[in-house]
């Protein structure tokens, strides 16, 4: 039986929000938030390409989102150097933290949803608590030397990647830092599913797959493009694909093991796909490109009018 990917394009949706600077499931992957260079951040079901509400409250492009894990609140950062909390069912800004002396970058929940974790291209990572007033943050994670422009946090451990060519990762029980460097400016960082094993892209047009413990280079991907612009890589859900954003257009899929180009998305244009989120239960994958959203599925999948 042949390999089963998201390759059959369903939908094409024009968000309507300016160029789409990212795309992100949500916890159950029945939605989906877009980001906007118009400023917002749009609430999508997009196996229906129903777009179900707009936040608002940014003063800038917004270049990250994440869903809390209950689906109650959006976080959120961009290019006005500030970090937002939306209640989802009323779209009311509930906080807007500022702090950051430049672009956010990346933000996410931690496990439980209580604390917002934003990198940004000062260089730190602040941590902020959202079930308090306050609005300084709680802590700042300052050892990178240049811009932070991915993390990834679990529930022991925070994951950070820089423009100075390294991967940070905190370990949380212990208050123990490992730093690896990679060499050319990393773009971003994903776990495995396992937590063994790091993916890391880099402005080199590179993927390396990287054991977490010893530091291990265990495969390469390559045959993208990615020297200009931060570019969104992920896992499948059963840890067996690479897939990346391409310069070139495309979205590359490669075997996790043998790294080998498997399949080529192709858009409809050649411009740069530079976010992408792989549904966490199916065969489901959301890209972005310019002002579009593209949501592909197996050929096999059935429809779903849910």
């Amino acid at each position: 039986m042949g390999e089963e990917f998201p390759e059959k394009l369903i939908s094409t949706v024009n968000c309507k929000q300016g160029a789409v600077r990212a795309v992100r499931f949500n916890v159950g992957g029945d939605y989906c938030l877009t980001c906007g260079s118009d400023k917002s951040v749009r609430l999508w079901n997009p196996h229906r390409g129903i777009a179900l509400k707009t936040y608002t409250g940014h003063g800038y492009e917004v270049l990250d989102a994440q869903s809390s894990g209950d689906n109650s609140q959006i976080c959120s950062g961009g290019m006005d150097k500030t970090v937002m909390l939306f209640d989802v069912a009323t779209g009311k800004a509930v906080r807007k933290y500022r702090g950051h002396a430049g672009t956010v970058n990346c933000v996410k929940f931690n496990e439980e949803s209580t604390l917002i974790l934003s990198g940004s291209i000062d260089s730190t990572v602040r941590i902020w608590d959202c079930r308090t007033k306050k609005m300084e943050p709680i802590q700042i994670l300052d050892e990178a030397k240049d811009g932070v422009t991915s993390l990834q946090v679990s529930d022991k451990e925070i994951l950070t990647g820089s423009t100075d060519g390294r991967i940070r990762r905190y370990d949380l029980r212990v208050g123990k830092l490992s730093v690896d460097f990679i060499g050319a400016p990393v773009t971003c960082v994903n776990f495995t599913r396992d937590s063994q094993c790091i993916l890391t892209s880099t402005l080199d047009s590179s993927i390396k797959l990287m054991d977490k413990d010893t530091g291990e280079m265990l495969a390469e991907y390559k045959g993208h493009k990615n020297n200009n612009y931060k570019l969104d890589s992920c896992l499948n859900v059963e840890d067996t694909h690479v897939l990346s954003g391409s310069e070139d257009g495309n979205v590359y899929i490669w075997g996790l093991v043998e790294a080998k180009v498997l399949k080529k998305l192709t858009h409809e244009s050649d411009k740069a796909i530079h976010s992408l989120a792989f549904h966490p239960e199916e065969k489901c994958l959301l890209t972005a490109s310019m002002d579009k959203m593209y949501v592909w599925k197996s050929k096999y999948a059935q429809s779903r009018d849910t």
